[in-house]
């Protein structure tokens, strides 16, 4: 085995593509602090984005919308076409809710703001190569608060919104409760909230209701 596939063996192959290399040295320099992931290869355009991709077959493409040429969400529609499998988080500058759904709609695994912190970054990356799925916390807010009837999206909180959000993503009350740094009572207790004001009897249905409300269900 070549020694560059042996160095790969066991991580999260990553794909970096945006167009300033300066960036894309900084993405690299970030993610191989970690030891599970490494950076496999660059690409500052979409077609070069898709040639590598086919080439190296990474675990997961971290790629901007706004490159020369043919967008990001272009060349990760022709991923999706050459394999349906492929993960692709977007990691990009814009922070309106209608990227993210384009994004999501064109089959994204998530989706990041360059402006959330750099560890949002390394989470993402785990979630998806887990097989999960990922937004930044505040996107995911705005995207049900944008799917919503105005009068339901008034009815849920913002921690209502994050604890919907991870439940959908097939997190337990347990680990939504570490993660959001709250007892498992009080997650169960919004939990219940939740089907009251969604009105829903049972767990798959509040999956459902979270899957109408455009959030993404792992």
């Amino acid at each position: 085995m070549p020694a560059e596939a042996r160095a790969s063996e066991g991580k999260i192959r990553v794909l970096l593509v945006d167009d300033h290399a300066v960036v894309r040295e900084g993405y690299r320099r970030l993610l191989e602090r970690h030891d599970d992931i490494i950076v496999v290869g660059e690409a500052a355009e979409a077609g070069a984005a898709f040639a590598l991709f086919v080439q190296l077959a990474p675990s997961i493409v971290v790629m901007d919308i706004t490159l020369p040429g043919a967008s990001g969400i272009e060349a990760l529609r022709r991923m999706r076409e050459h394999r349906a499998e492929a993960r692709v988080l977007i990691f990009s500058m814009h922070e309106d809710v209608i990227f993210a759904r384009r994004a999501l709609e064109a089959g994204a695994f998530g989706y990041v703001t360059k402006a959330s912190a750099p560890d949002v970054l390394v989470a993402a990356i785990h979630a998806i190569a887990a097989g999960g799925k990922y937004l930044s916390p505040q996107l995911a807010q705005s995207l049900a608060l944008d799917s919503l009837p105005i009068e339901q999206g008034e009815l849920l909180s913002a921690r209502e919104l994050e604890v919907l959000r991870q439940l959908a993503r097939g997190s337990s009350i347990r680990e939504i409760a570490a993660a959001m740094d709250l007892s498992p009572k009080t997650v169960a207790n919004h939990q219940s909230a939740l089907k009251q004001k969604l009105k829903v009897d049972t767990a798959i249905q509040l999956l459902r209701k979270a899957a109408e409300l455009g959030l993404e269900v792992g």
